[in-house]
């Protein structure tokens, strides 16, 4: 009896045992059904789920296009709730909040699919803790507020779809952490911003959808994603550039934006491209007709750019177009044979100046005239313009963006001051290091610009297209008051725009029939050249005689540097001296601008024939570099450009080992000004001065310092002063190779600045009492 209770007890344990696993199961299986339950009702109960109930079998079953619950080993992976229509945003009572508390019950879940069902307010940082998501798509609802952060961490997603709601903000610019990312689409809401450069390092990245936005700047660079094969831009405020993509890129979508320059020559190559839509843009230059026999182009739209070109009846094309759109832009010749066949469902081309194919003008085309005259525009149509004193000419803007660096400075202070324009010295006979003609690609390509650049064109003011309106404007329809003179560079103009601030406006004529195509390369590469050490060009426009649409003259628009030439605060005997603090500085910032020109662009500037008075100082006494020789536009010189950029030689200075040396050469001449005090205007009295100081530097400490101006040499200290006087001498030097580098220069004039800076702290001693102290860039 005792032996059949314990067999009786054993048997209860063992059923006991068995029975606890299928009851916790039981138990998760509920957890999840309250869970689907919880969602039905935190949605106010949509008819899509008026099949869900407490005995529904969540896991098994019937899916459909609106719901689809999908489990693996009794787990729910998949969760699809899409309304076929985007409904009103759910009562004020919803709680977005509460909602993803409730979705974070299914730890599994690998697709969450939440599609137009008036979901609404700020997606709350907790969703991050759906770890496992792969897709998260959440289109049509009306979510608001930025996107979390919190969303980069789900490190599993492929995923991610948050198209037609309500979000605001930029896009968070973590989401390169999202590495396994597939699929990104972000298409019909209110971000804004700049894109971040991390989706360029999304490189599983096959669709970008990023359309009807408000993102603006340059797109990332792209060209590393490999696997992208389409991308959807449109309908932002992006450019100008258009964006670098990888070769086998499928579809690009870039309608309704702010791309201005041409189309890149690699899009020839790109084999698998099937769409291309680019309308609506400000695209200018020839359209490459080799688009349309790319070996997979389907649908192609162009329209309302102002591209230009001459077409012709017998250019190839891909029998498989299915849409190509033309229309509203410049183009000429004759429509291709191959877009009027039957087997292209739908062509457009109305709005340009093509003819039939006997020479007739089509019904929807404009005269011939128009578009040969907007061409030489580059995109702007040339109109009437009432302008009795300043020109008979047709007046219109030119868009092509560039800065021609020139001496304005010099000019604009003697005008300012009253006084009469003074003779410059010869200029001194220099070497041309640089090649007249660039390719394309150079040009183009912002590989080219390096870091120097970037680091120094911080606050210096936006390039854009001014039109004749807003110059008129600036100087009261350039009216003589606002004359400041006029000599070998043209006629100056200072004006002062809407914002209040002053401009220099320069007048150049161009010989007659020369188009903008002329300058288009030249001043795309001269267009890099900004700095905060460099007087800036902030743009232009042009102006067309009537007869033949040709440019006759050239308006430059430049940032006023209102404080003049250092000479001027140096040597000029007004009254005004800057003090040895100031003058450190003021050196410091030329060869900051110098190095720009050696080491901030490719190909590089040498040989700038720099001089004192080509140094401006401006209202914060920061020095820019106003003028120096630009080989790059010696073919501009000879084309179109009347006593412009004129090019010097010298066979004693052609053929050098170091290019950068002659410019190093011309900076000890300035810095000896600077020390000295005395004006030096020719060379014959830089050797005689240079004489002088060579010899004093290898004598004692009492003459060397005879040749110091007399007002900062009690104020320098000693070993600042000997630093400055080394860099001179050696700057000097007759052997070229011996000279300093320029960074050799810039590391020793910042090491004489902090011991002036130390000096002066222990003197007790301010910088200046009666200048502005120059802030060292």
């Amino acid at each position: 009896m005792a032996r059949t209770s314990y067999s009786w007890q054993s048997a209860v344990v063992l059923l006991a045992i068995l029975i606890v696993p299928i009851r916790c199961s039981d138990h998760h299986n509920i957890s999840q059904e309250q869970t689907l339950l919880r969602i039905q009702q935190l949605l106010y109960y949509p008819v899509i789920l008026s099949s869900w109930n407490n005995t529904t079998d969540f896991c098994n079953t019937d899916q459909s296009s609106s719901v689809t619950v999908i489990c693996y080993e009794g787990v729910i992976t998949q969760l699809h709730i899409i309304n076929s229509y985007k409904t009103h945003q759910l009562p004020e009572d919803f709680s977005i909040d509460t909602f993803v508390t409730t979705l974070i019950n299914l730890q599994s879940l690998k697709v969450l699919k939440l599609v137009s069902l008036g979901l609404w307010g700020r997606i709350p940082a907790k969703i991050s803790h759906l770890s496992s998501l792969e897709i998260l798509n959440i289109t049509s609802n009306h979510f608001n507020g930025k996107i979390p952060s919190e969303i980069t961490s789900l490190a599993n997603l492929q995923s991610l779809v948050l198209d037609d709601n309500n979000f605001t903000g930029w896009i968070p610019s973590r989401i390169g952490f999202l590495s396994r990312l597939s699929v990104l689409s972000m298409k019909n809401n209110s971000l804004n911003g700049l894109l971040p450069d991390s989706l360029g390092k999304l490189t599983d990245l096959r669709v970008l959808m990023l359309s009807r936005n408000n993102f603006s700047g340059e797109s990332p660079d792209l060209s590393d994603l490999k696997n992208l094969r389409a991308l959807e831009l449109g309908g932002n405020s992006l450019g100008p550039k258009f964006p670098r993509v990888p070769y086998k890129i499928i579809s690009i979508v870039l309608r309704e934006n702010k791309f201005t320059n041409g189309l890149p020559e690699e899009l020839h190559s790109f084999y698998q491209l099937q769409k291309l839509d680019i309308a609506l843009n400000r695209f200018v230059g020839p359209f490459p007709t080799s688009i349309l026999s790319l070996p997979s182009i389907t649908y192609l739209d162009i329209n309302g750019n102002r591209f230009t070109g001459l077409l012709s009846e017998d250019l190839p094309c891909n029998p498989g177009f299915q849409f190509v759109d033309l229309s509203a832009n410049l183009l000429t010749g004759k429509l291709p044979e191959c877009l009027v066949s039957s087997k292209v469902r739908n062509v457009v081309y109305n709005g340009n100046c093509l003819s039939t194919n006997d020479g007739n003008e089509i019904k929807s085309q404009k005269p011939i005239s128009f578009c040969r005259t907007a061409a030489l525009a580059v995109g702007i149509i040339p109109r009437n313009h009432k302008t009795s004193n300043l020109s008979k000419a047709a007046l219109a803007l030119g868009i092509t963006g560039g800065i021609l660096l020139i001496g304005v400075a010099f000019l604009i202070f003697r005008r300012v001051h009253g006084k009469k324009m003074e003779k410059k010295p010869p200029a001194r006979v220099i070497e041309e290091n640089l090649t007249s003609s660039y390719s394309s690609k150079l040009l183009s390509d912002a590989r080219y610009v390096t870091r120097v650049m970037k680091l120094g064109t911080v606050g210096i003011p936006a390039y854009h297209a001014f039109s004749l309106e807003e110059l008129e404007e600036a100087t009261n329809g350039f009216d003589a008051s606002t004359f400041m003179g006029e000599g070998s560079h043209g006629q100056m103009y200072r004006g002062r725009l809407k914002d209040g601030s002053y401009v220099a406006i320069q007048c150049l004529k161009m010989k007659k029939n020369h188009s903008t195509q002329t300058f288009t390369r030249h001043i795309e590469l001269i267009s890099k050249l900004r700095h905060q050490h460099l007087v800036s060009a902030l743009g232009h426009c042009y102006e067309f005689y009537l007869d033949d649409s040709s440019v006759s003259r050239l308006f430059l628009v430049f940032e006023y540097v209102p404080n003049g030439t250092l000479r001027d605060w140096i040597s000029g005997n007004k009254g005004k001296n800057l003090s040895w603090s100031q003058r450190i500085a003021a050196a410091i910032g030329i060869v900051k601008g110098i190095q720009f020109l050696h080491t901030g662009i490719l190909p590089r500037v040498f040989s700038g024939s720099l001089k004192i008075t080509d140094v401006l100082l401006d209202q914060n006494f920061s020095a820019k570099i106003s003028s120096y020789n630009l080989p790059l536009l010696e073919k501009v010189e000879k084309d179109g450009v009347q006593g412009y950029f004129k090019s010097f030689k010298d066979t004693n200075r052609v053929k050098v080992s170091h290019p950068e040396k002659l410019d190093v050469y011309d900076f000890g001449v300035i810095l000896l000004e600077i020390i000295s005090g005395r004006p030096i205007c020719t060379q014959k009295e830089v050797e005689c001065l240079k004489e002088q100081f060579q010899s004093r530097m290898r004598a004692d400490d009492g003459a060397m310092k005879e040749m110091v101006d007399v007002t900062i040499l009690d104020k320098c200290s000693d070993q600042s002063l000997m630093t400055m006087m080394e860099v001179c001498n050696g700057c000097l030097l007759d052997d070229i190779a011996d000279r300093p580098s320029v960074e050799d220069m810039l590391w020793n004039l910042q090491f004489a600045a902090q011991v002036q800076e130390a000096w002066h702290s222990s003197h007790g001693s301010p910088v200046s009492s009666s200048q502005p102290a120059i802030a060292e860039q």
